[in-house]
């Protein structure tokens, strides 16, 4: 009878942990899609068929890879608002995209060669893992880090908050401010330096970041969505109005009666998901993922926010006017499908000096942060039926520098330890490139343009 019993209960244990392993296995979700949010110069991504050429607005999937040419820079953005700036010759991959069993985002991003910078803002529970070569750092609170992989050894820069890196040599602790190197041919063995080398890639990751700090709230509207992603985008393109009968709503700055949301962008195809629309507007992503776009008599085009709950592939359109096309997928091409303008080519690294903005371009080739007080110059072209020419705000052009021409940035001189090579002599400080100034905000206003 007594090892009947146990017998029983040994059966019982097994259903239990048989019961928490299928739990376990299906408390994550593979329903993330983060945002390739800014595209300058030559960027391909591999949706699952081949690299091919990469757009603003393209969404990135689990299994997806990214990676620039000599010319080539670009931004992931989450929908936390952490951000990943892919600088030139340059190439990430995205192995893990799922939420967890408490909706918390869990996200691991692979560098396999160049440089990446990583400013990570988690909420509660969310988790930003870079593994580079055999190493790991993954990010709970926020932290700016700068990641560089080649054949022989990687460097992990702390440019704000501490970090922890995992690896063959166990945990290596990077304070704010510090670096390490690790010797790839030397059993991972690394160095740790209490200060890091800097150059002009630095000054676009931060001039990208200051824009995001810039424009990610709005004191006219709280859209109360429960994303970042996308957010700072519609507030220096657009601005919020609240319409009778309708509600809150947004519009982008420079459209006319005729402009319609659907008019430039194209369908790409991802294996297992099928065509998803990908606006060409530098604003395109949370108007064309959530909410709907309804037209409003004397108004025009504006954005509902809301639906936060699903994400939409597909356009969706309230009261369109007759005859307005609504795009459809293609039924069965597997090939990128362009709308309109847009898609077609990526704007270079770097503004020019001038831009030429037309009355119903919804700021299509306007880049970002580019022009100040965009609503002004927004208001100014409704007064004439010619096109805005502005002065744009200096950016930072693409200039790869050798790591032999680098400078340490100031932090101490460099010293090794925990397993560390010899200790290098200091380099003589120079001072690094200023950043570019950004705009100010744009003053907000509750009425149509």
């Amino acid at each position: 009878m007594a090892v009947r019993n146990v017998g029983k209960q040994l059966l019982v244990l097994v259903v239990l942990l048989g019961a928490l392993m299928v739990s376990g296995a299906s408390a994550e979700s593979k329903a993330r899609i983060v945002r390739l949010s800014n595209v300058e110069g030559s960027v391909q991504m591999d949706r699952g068929d081949g690299f091919e050429k990469a757009f603003l607005n393209l969404p990135v999937v689990e299994g997806s890879r990214l990676k620039t040419g000599d010319d080539g820079r670009a931004e992931v953005e989450f929908e936390d608002g952490s951000v990943l700036h892919l600088v030139t010759n340059s190439e990430i991959e995205f192995p893990r995209l799922v939420l967890g069993d408490d909706g918390q985002k869990l996200s691991t991003v692979e560098l396999t060669k160049g440089r990446v910078y990583v400013n990570a803002r988690p909420k509660k529970g969310d988790r930003l893992t870079l593994n580079f070569a055999r190493e790991s750092v993954t990010l709970t609170e926020a932290a700016h880090i700068r990641v560089d992989l080649d054949a022989s050894e990687a460097t992990l820069a702390a440019l704000n908050g501490g970090v922890e890196v995992q690896g063959p040599a166990g945990k290596v602790e990077i304070g704010k401010k510090h670096s390490a190197t690790f010797d790839l041919a030397n059993n991972d063995s690394y160095a740790l330096d209490k200060s890091f080398e800097e150059d002009a890639s630095d000054d676009w990751d931060k001039q990208q970041s200051e824009y995001h700090d810039r424009y990610a709230s709005n004191k006219t509207y709280d859209a109360q969505s429960p994303y970042a992603y996308g957010m700072s985008d519609l507030n220096y393109y657009g601005n919020y109005m609240n319409v009778p009968g309708y509600g809150w709503g947004w519009q982008p700055y420079f459209v006319g009666a005729g402009w319609s949301p659907y008019q430039d962008g194209g369908w790409a195809y991802y294996p297992g998901q099928g065509y998803m629309w990908v606006s060409a507007y530098p604003w395109g992503w949370m108007p064309y993922r959530y909410g709907n776009w309804a037209f409003v008599p004397g108004y025009g085009w504006m954005w509902q926010p809301g639906y936060w709950n699903s994400w939409y592939a597909m356009p969706r359109m309230v009261n369109p006017p007759r005859r307005t096309v609504v795009p459809q997928p293609p039924v069965r091409s597997r090939s990128t499908v362009m709308v309109g303008q847009g898609l077609s080519v990526n704007p270079p690294a770097g503004v020019p000096r001038r831009l030429t903005i037309n009355r119903d371009s919804a700021g299509l080739g306007v880049p970002r942060g580019s022009v100040r007080n965009l609503d002004r110059v927004a208001r100014e072209s409704t007064k004439s039926d010619r096109p805005v020419v502005v002065r744009t705000e200096p950016s930072v052009p693409v200039a790869p520098v050798p790591p032999s021409s680098r400078v340490r940035s100031s932090g101490g001189e460099g010293s090794r330890s925990s397993g560390s090579r010899q200790v290098s002599p200091p380099r003589t400080p120079s001072a690094p490139p200023s950043a570019p100034r950004m705009p100010s905000p744009p003053v907000r206003t509750g009425k149509p343009h």
